[in-house]
């Protein structure tokens, strides 16, 4: 009893103090700044932090909006970020070019329709190989879309060397179908419903095939001088991520039912977006996927060991 009433007073830790890290020893620091991009992706980190569990765990997680992904790899070489958002491809690209980075969780990966080639009702662009040099708007050059594109182009049979690529962001290509200055354009969820939706838009090709199937899509990383610098705070910054994947991954209608709130669309377009997997735990091979495919499409000069860039505890 004398024990426990010092603990109290005291405020010490009991060995399941929720604010230990997983090795039971206390975190560097208390306050963690979190980019956050595509609601879909970061819906189940969002969630986290807005129903406290981060807070239960002694971190006061602030998420900061990034409005394009190398937002938030300019905010971690900055410092005004703690963990950044990304695709896969992003940060492999990043890790490649000679960024220090570390992974601290995956976030999303892509299931049938989830991402996929789009054309408008009155296109004549009805076969993916069928076209000499098929104008494609992707969010980036050489980034996640493109990727997807070279595979998808392949595995239909064409040769995506052909292909013209016309950068837009996700709001803008539905402008760039319309104007005629891309014949297809590649969009993931939400904004795939909404050009179903509003513009009629037909699906091209789905990105679920071939070397795409089920692909790890985005992730969470922080530079490498702030993982070594707080490597039991990041412990605890993994852990309750992967409790609300868990959670996000075992019931998906929580997701949709937030979707209005962190997307602003309604709710009857987010009970139709086509949602993928939110993996529980931060896997290496499964990465090397991504980096591997890089590799083989010319995107990555050189193959990129992904196992080296996570934390040693995972």
């Amino acid at each position: 009893m004398l024990a426990a009433a010092l603990c109290v007073i005291s405020g010490c830790s009991s060995p399941g103090d929720s604010r230990q890290s997983p090795s039971g020893q206390t975190p560097e620091r208390s306050q963690l700044r979190v980019g956050v991009g595509n609601p879909v992706d970061t819906a189940p980190l969002r969630l986290a932090v807005a129903d406290g569990s981060f807070t239960r765990a002694g971190l006061d997680v602030t998420l900061v909006e990034e409005p394009t992904v190398q937002d938030g790899l300019t905010g971690l070489s900055s410092g005004s970020l703690d963990v950044a958002f990304a695709t896969d491809v992003a940060f492999l690209n990043a890790a490649a070019a000679g960024t220090a980075l570390e992974f601290q969780g995956e976030a999303y990966t892509s299931a049938p329709y989830t991402m996929s080639l789009v054309t408008l009702p009155s296109s004549h662009y009805t076969d993916l190989a069928a076209k000499k040099t098929p104008r494609i708007a992707v969010d980036d050059g050489n980034g996640l879309g493109k990727l997807a594109v070279d595979s998808m182009m392949t595995t239909a049979g064409g040769d995506p060397s052909t292909a013209k690529f016309v950068t837009r962001s996700y709001d803008r290509m539905a402008d760039a179908l319309r104007d005629g200055s891309a014949d297809a354009a590649l969009l993931v969820e939400p904004y795939l419903t909404a050009a179903q939706q509003n513009l009629g838009a037909e699906i091209l090709a789905d990105s679920c095939r071939g070397a795409t199937t089920n692909f790890p899509v985005s992730s969470y990383a922080s530079n490498g001088q702030f993982a070594r610098a707080n490597p039991r705070t990041l412990e605890v910054f993994r852990r309750v991520l992967a409790e609300a994947q868990q959670r996000a991954a075992a019931d998906q209608s929580e997701v949709r039912q937030a979707l209005p709130k962190f997307t602003g669309i309604d709710q009857t377009t987010a009970s139709l977006v086509t949602l993928g997997e939110y993996p529980t735990s931060l896997n290496g091979v499964r990465l090397q996927r991504v980096a591997d495919l890089m590799h083989n499409t010319g995107m990555l000069a050189e193959r990129l060991d992904v196992p080296s860039l996570l934390p040693k505890t995972s």
